[in-house]
């Protein structure tokens, strides 16, 4: 499913026209993206969690010329399915 399917759903599921659902996934992921961007979590109860990882820096290698480089430390946006989540998919 991609984005133009998942606006179809809405619309189609809240009985609202297309472009109303547009707006409404583009304020939810907008809303998700800037909590996370200051840091925050956003839980979604009976779906799932989106909170800010830490991933440490790291040695790697340029897979060209094999030469060792510096991977900088970073910050991940990940998600933890909840328990009602996990429970519609078994």
């Amino acid at each position: 499913m991609n984005k133009t399917d998942l606006i179809n759903h809405i619309a189609k599921q809240a009985d609202i026209s297309k472009a109303a659902a547009g707006r409404a996934l583009d304020a939810t992921v907008g809303g998700v993206r800037s909590t996370l961007k200051k840091g925050g979590m956003v839980t979604l109860v009976g779906f799932g969690t989106f909170f800010v990882g830490k991933r440490a820096a790291r040695s790697g290698r340029n897979p060209r010329t094999g030469a060792a480089i510096r991977i900088r430390a970073a910050k991940v946006p990940k998600f933890r399915a909840g328990k009602g989540l996990k429970d519609a998919l078994n």
